[in-house]
Parts: structure tokens; C-alpha cells; sequence
């Protein structure tokens, strides 16, 4: 595969997409609020991203594998955010989202959107319904920096060219490497060490700030 000329690198929940989706699957055991408050302590870098995102999957045990379709028809892409994508193919770039959420929903999403790549966590099934665990290891801070490095390498982006847009304190990591690093919709904490942030919650407005 040729060199790209750049690389994007989304977050996924509240970034490229409006929703938590790990919301929305606690919407189906009925533990939707609880599951929320967890979700944003997380994103505040009030509490360990990995702790958290494990006891919030405690909370997804029993959710029938069926429930996955209701799931994904609330999930809502960010305004803008095919165009953006577009913009960043015909400018000869990679676009590309790194998730501390899931790949069952990823896996339907990302192609529909025109990723080019995607990581995630996968939740672990027995039977036909969650088992409320995560399949290996975690996607946190240092596997989103891991995953930038190795889509960089993969294309023959330099890191200085690389861009990486996200909301939560699991995203600073990534977004201290890449020559660039977005808050979108953002925390304060990742307001605060972003390279630049943008206010507006369309996808469009990062569109002029492509190389």
C-alpha cells in the first residue's frame, strides 16, 4: 500500500459519533444511569479508564447478542462526519478511529462511514448474550497511542503529520504524540493540554485544518 500523506485518528463515542454506545447496551439491561455516571467520571480522568470500563461491563452481563440491532439503530454519527472523512481521501490521507468501546458496534459502523481502519475492545459472548467481560486486552490511553504509532508506521506517516481528535482523558496520550492533537466536544481536562480546540459539535469545522 503507498505512503499517505497524513493520518487522522478518531475517537469514537462523543467524537465521531454523537452517543455512548456502552450507554446504550446498558440501556438494555436497565442500568442505563448508573452505567452514565461511570462512563463520565472516566472521560474526566477522575478514575482509571481500564477499572471503569471493566465494571461497567459487569453491568452488560446477560444483554442478549440480539440486542446489538436496537443498539445500532440509535447509534447516530457526528454531523460532518462523512464529509470530513471524504476531505481526508481526497486529500490523499488515512482516516482511521481507535475506541475504548466496542468492536461489535465498529465493525458495522466504521465501513459504513469509510474508515480505513479500526480498534476496539471485543466483548466476550457465552451463548447468545454478554457474559460482562472484555475478549484480551484493553483498548485504554496507552493502547490508543499504540494504535496511532502502528497505523503511522503502517502508511509511512511521520508522527508530526499525524492528527488525532478526542474528547475524554483516555485520548490525551494519543493527542500529546500526533503532530496535532483536537479536543472535540471535549472534557475540560482535555481542553485544558489539547493543541487546539474546537467548539462546534460538526465534524466540518476541523475540514480547513487538513494539510
Amino acid at each position: 500500500m503507498p505512503d499517505a500523506r497524513f493520518l487522522v485518528v478518531f475517537d469514537a463515542d462523543s467524537t465521531l459519533l454523537r452517543n455512548e454506545v456502552i450507554e446504550l447496551i446498558a440501556a438494555e439491561a436497565g442500568r442505563g444511569p448508573e452505567v452514565a455516571a461511570a462512563t463520565e467520571a472516566a472521560m474526566r480522568g477522575e478514575v482509571d479508564f481500564a477499572t471503569s470500563l471493566r465494571s461497567r461491563v459487569e453491568a452488560l452481563a446477560g444483554v442478549p447478542v440480539a440486542a446489538f440491532e436496537r443498539v445500532l439503530a440509535r447509534v447516530e454519527p457526528t454531523p460532518g462526519a462523512v464529509e470530513l472523512i471524504t476531505a481526508i481521501h481526497e486529500r490523499g490521507g488515512v482516516a482511521a478511529v481507535v475506541s475504548g468501546g466496542f468492536h461489535e458496534i465498529l465493525d458495522a459502523v466504521a465501513p459504513a462511514l469509510g474508515l480505513d481502519r479500526w480498534r476496539a475492545n471485543r466483548l466476550t459472548v457465552v451463548g447468545d448474550a454478554l457474559a460482562g467481560t472484555v475478549e484480551g486486552e484493553i483498548v485504554d490511553a496507552a493502547g490508543k497511542a499504540t494504535a496511532l504509532g502502528a497505523w503511522a508506521a503502517e502508511f509511512g506517516v511521520p508522527l508530526r503529520r499525524t492528527i488525532t481528535v478526542g474528547d475524554g482523558a483516555n485520548d490525551l496520550l494519543m493527542m500529546a504524540q500526533a503532530g496535532l492533537g483536537i479536543a472535540f466536544n471535549a472534557k475540560p481536562a482535555v481542553r485544558a493540554r489539547a493543541d487546539l480546540v474546537v467548539g462546534p459539535v460538526d465534524l466540518r469545522e476541523l475540514i480547513p485544518l487538513l494539510p
